[in-house]
């Protein structure tokens, strides 16, 4: 029978899945009344769409690190899987997790354990590139009721086979360099290295398919020889718990990998010192036990330059033992829950704010957008009762008047056409520049560059030199097309003043998309990258194939940065050229609604009160959508910011402005006292 996690932090995890779905159906169907009314234009549907998949696709990442026997696979199990009642990870003496495994579920994948071979970090691709490639790894399927059996397949993550020499150094576990790292050799001349390069795990398990990604990474010969492990994996997690054995204290495996490795992670790390309860003497009392704890939590933060708060000494296998018999005192006494809570504490709430400011500023922009739709609709509705209630006791010449003034109008109004070609020209020339700086062609070009000046340095010993440069040149190509984006807006800004000036446009320009976070992006690529560089890894640049692995692996990682800017920059300049094409359309749309009204009043006497009445229930189902829009974007802000932390205000201030002076408009019309 299956225990419920008691966990604090497998209890948070929950709820920030509950409520990201809650917030997810809310902007669906928020997406859903508009595109129904006819009121969601392309940019705003992809903007929206683009929300809805953030949360619904939104993974919190957590990674545990430690050295071989540090008890790691047992904290992952006590923290999260002690509700299947048994271990899921092994755990065991002997069955020690050889490679780095991510745990995680994708719906659309049957459950299975996906296993990639050792051997293909001789092919030179990255895991970014592999982890497109199915058939580049061995499935395994897993059957989710049968609990041995599912624990039995993940044991092939424990796998290891012996290599020659030569084999151990080509895939990265043997450095002429430092003798001291390197595994035992055999009786026969051979090293025994993991069988596979990465695991990947997809479990329909509760948390699991709330977005969260448990990554469990083996000791410091494996995650040497994985780069993208320092540079990639380890620093997209949003939390780091770096495992020590509370026997054993800070080892110097335990400090290179802390130096190496983690030493840039900042303040998502935790410490635990874990197997306290091998510091229990039975000949001692519980305060000298206690006392002894207590220094060695002391020495660590210490060693490490950590907080003491951040170090957090437990016994995981006493927890774990604790959950499956669900008895809650135990539990307490191994002292997980405070670890646990510490997790709650600081690193949910950083990711539901982070959501919640996406998910408000993202609403507003398109409610601000609806907003002006809906409001030039209005404008023009108001627009044709005033002058259909000008005609009132006219004769027929006054209409055929009305008539001659609508198509002077309409005449007029498309002179607007030459001025938007003009400046569509040079919006279009403006934003290729911009996007110029950001494409992949540019991207693959420096890093040839990078490429080219590593193979002429001495030893590659210019490697991190080069790096440095090319990170220089990236952050000059993103600040430029922040530059650019700036005179883009500048433009459209001066642009659209003088459209609604003398075409009665109401056309407004979103704020400029905000890259500096993309520089920051390539700020911490930076750090990690360097960090690997100035390890004993930058010998082995002297290898093409580990320089072309590097490369890879670096054009991976910066793409992601520069096509997301791109996508962002491009969104922006979508959205300012969807509003003129609206407006445009429903403009052409309201002169031929005027003229075939006068037309219809020039036939027939008696129908220029059924239109005037048509017009007043046009714009009192206005009225109804947009307030309806307003309580639809107002529910969704308010569950993703209960608390109000999170300001969107100024971005519909300006909406509602005009939709008051369309109000005031038509109750000076009906009743001017009023008004």
């Amino acid at each position: 029978m299956e225990n419920p996690p008691s966990a604090s932090f497998a209890h948070s995890v929950d709820a920030l899945g509950h409520w990201r779905s809650a917030l997810e159906a809310r902007v669906r169907e928020l997406s859903r009344f508009l595109r129904e009314h006819e009121l969601l234009d392309e940019p705003a549907a992809d903007l929206l769409e683009s929300l809805r998949q953030r949360l619904a696709g939104e993974k919190l990442i957590v990674a545990f690190v430690a050295e071989f026997s540090r008890g790691k696979s047992e904290l992952i199990n006590a923290i999260f899987f002690a509700d299947t009642g048994r271990r899921i990870l092994p755990a065991t003496p002997g069955r020690t997790t050889m490679c780095p495994v991510e745990l995680g579920y994708e719906a659309d994948e049957p459950p299975g354990l996906a296993l990639l071979p050792i051997e293909s970090r001789l092919q030179g691709q990255s895991l970014a590139e592999l982890r497109r490639q199915p058939r580049a790894w061995q499935l395994t399927p897993l059957d989710m009721g049968d609990t041995e059996g599912l624990a039995q397949a993940l044991t092939q993550v424990t796998q290891t086979k012996p290599v020659s020499l030569g084999m151990a150094r080509d895939l990265g576990f043997w450095s002429d360099d430092t003798p001291d790292d390197n595994p035992p050799v055999d009786t026969q001349g051979r090293v025994e290295i993991p069988a596979w390069r990465h695991a990947l795990i997809n479990l329909p398990h509760p948390l699991l398919k709330r977005g969260l990604v448990v990554l469990d990474t083996p000791g410091l010969n494996a995650i040497g020889a994985e780069p993208e492990l320092t540079v990639g994996l380890l620093p997209s997690a949003h939390a780091t718990v770096f495992v020590l054995g509370a026997d054993t204290g800070v080892t110097k495996s335990d400090m290179a990998i802390w130096r190496d490795h983690l030493g840039v992670q900042g303040v998502s790390r935790y410490v635990v010192l874990n197997k306290i309860d091998t510091l229990v003497d039975p000949l001692g009392t519980p305060e000298e036990t206690e006392a002894q704890i207590e220094r060695q939590c002391t020495d660590v933060a210490h060693t490490l330059s950590m907080p003491r708060e951040r170090v957090f000494p437990l016994s995981a296998k006493q927890a774990l033992a604790a959950r499956v018999a669900g008895d809650e005192p135990e539990l307490l006494a191994s002292r997980l829950p405070a670890l646990e809570e510490a997790l709650s504490e600081r690193l949910l709430p950083q990711r539901q704010q982070m959501l919640a400011q996406i998910g408000v500023e993202g609403i507003a922009v398109v409610e601000q957008q609806v907003g002006r739709r809906l409001t030039d609709r209005r404008r023009q509705i108001t627009e044709q009762l005033l002058e259909l209630r000008g005609l009132r006791g006219k004769n027929a010449t006054k209409v055929q008047l009305m008539l001659t003034r609508v198509d002077a109008e309409a005449t007029e109004f498309e002179q607007c056409i030459s001025r938007l070609q003009a400046m569509r020209v040079v919006h279009t020339r403006m934003l290729k520049d911009a996007l110029l700086d950001l494409s992949s062609d540019r991207l693959r070009e420096h890093v040839g560059e990078m490429q080219d000046s590593i193979r002429s340095s001495l030893l590659q010993l210019g490697a991190k030199k080069a790096f440095l440069t090319l990170c220089g040149k990236l952050r000059e190509r993103m600040q430029r097309a922040q530059a650019r984006s700036e005179e883009i807006h500048s433009m459209l800004e001066a642009s659209f003043e003088m459209l609604n000036t003398e075409f009665g446009f109401s056309l407004l320009v979103a704020p400029t998309p905000e890259l500096g976070r993309f520089v920051g992006d390539l700020d911490l690529i930076e750090r990690n990258y360097v960090q690997y560089l100035g390890l004993t890894q930058a010998l082995k640049l002297t290898q093409e194939r580990f320089l072309e692995q590097f490369r890879r692996m670096l054009v991976s990682r910066l793409r992601v940065v520069f096509e997301s800017a791109s996508g962002e920059l491009e969104l922006w300049n979508k959205t300012a050229s969807a509003q003129i094409d609206t407006q445009l359309r429903e403009r052409r749309r309201g002169f031929k609604r005027r003229r075939e009204a006068l037309e219809r009043i020039q036939a027939a006497a008696g129908e220029l009160e059924a239109r005037v009445s048509e017009l007043q229930d046009q714009d009192a189902r206005l009225q109804q959508l947009q307030q309806r829009v307003t309580e639809l974007a107002q529910d969704t802000r308010t569950h993703a910011d209960p608390c109000g932390t999170v300001s969107a205000a100024m971005a519909t201030e300006r909406g509602n402005e005009h939709v008051e002076t369309i109000d005031l408009l038509l109750d000076f019309e009906t009743d001017p006292a009023r008004a």
